[in-house]
């Protein structure tokens, strides 16, 4: 039976599964940081999943269903998710990493598909396999053994969560709490790391601590700016929905869980 959105949100095992997910999602970026950076900001993670179903649903027997940049780009303004130039500066970075290739010239000679090389895929495939063993942690299914058993289901599974994540405009544009670190450089990692420092049994309080004791340290780790994590840490005090148990900076962070939600649901 297929999980909806209230089965998922209302479920008592939610917390300890989230946090399961955001510590691995942590395992996962110490494990190859600059692949992890591809989805570590809301802008960049929701183009990424674009490109790759671009990707996946491409016709290598028509050039005009090709992955190209143009067609990324008109995808990408279409659903408002970034600029042209924004669009086109995330594919010159993707090629400069070798994330993403150009291919040979097409029929027609203005148009050069590009391709993922299997190398690419390997931190998506291991993305989705960290949020379907969370949906089972929920509902005691088996969609992970499911998926390992046939990994070919990528090519089909993969668009369908893009074309749900850009359709959905909670997701393109989220309230401010969220948005205050998905849209800061590695700002999927300073949730993660918020998330997996809380003690399941404190999850209920107004004020959650977090394994947040250094902004320096925690700076250092996500390869931040300092001052720019601190101004964001700031800014999300200025909302009520983080605070320090003590002096700030030189004390535990905690969320405060009342101001979170508020936020968070509009």
């Amino acid at each position: 039976m297929a999980l909806n959105f209230e089965d998922i949100a209302g479920h008592p095992a939610l917390n300890a599964a989230v946090q399961a997910q955001a510590r691995a999602m942590q395992q996962a970026y110490e494990g190859n940081p600059r692949a992890s950076s591809v989805f570590a900001t809301q802008q960049r993670w929701l183009m990424a999943h674009i490109g790759l179903a671009l990707h996946f649903r491409r016709d290598p027997s028509d050039y005009r269903k090709e992955l190209t940049a143009a067609r990324f780009v008109d995808v990408t303004v279409k659903h408002a998710v970034a600029s042209r130039n924004t669009a086109h500066a995330f594919i010159k970075e993707m090629q400069h990493y070798n994330f993403i290739e150009a291919g040979p010239m097409a029929d027609d000679g203005r148009i050069r598909p590009l391709h993922l090389p299997a190398i690419t895929l390997e931190p998506l495939i291991g993305w989705i396999q960290i949020h379907l063993s969370t949906l089972d942690a929920l509902d005691g299914a088996n969609r992970l053994g499911t998926f390992q058993a046939r990994p070919q289901m990528l090519a089909q599974l993969q668009p369908l969560i893009a074309d749900g994540l850009i359709s959905s405009v909670p997701v393109r544009e989220p309230k401010p709490t969220f948005s205050l670190f998905t849209w800061l450089n590695n700002g999927g990692v300073v949730m993660d790391w918020l998330i997996s420092g809380v003690d399941p049994q404190n999850a209920g309080q107004e004020r959650i601590p977090t394994g947040v004791l250094s902004v320096g340290d925690f700076a250092r780790w996500l390869k931040l700016s300092r001052t720019h994590l601190a101004r964001k840490l700031r800014d999300a005090e200025a909302l009520g929905s983080v605070g320090w148990l003590g002096q700030r900076g030189h004390s535990v962070m905690c969320a405060a869980l009342a101001a979170s939600v508020k936020h968070a649901t509009g």
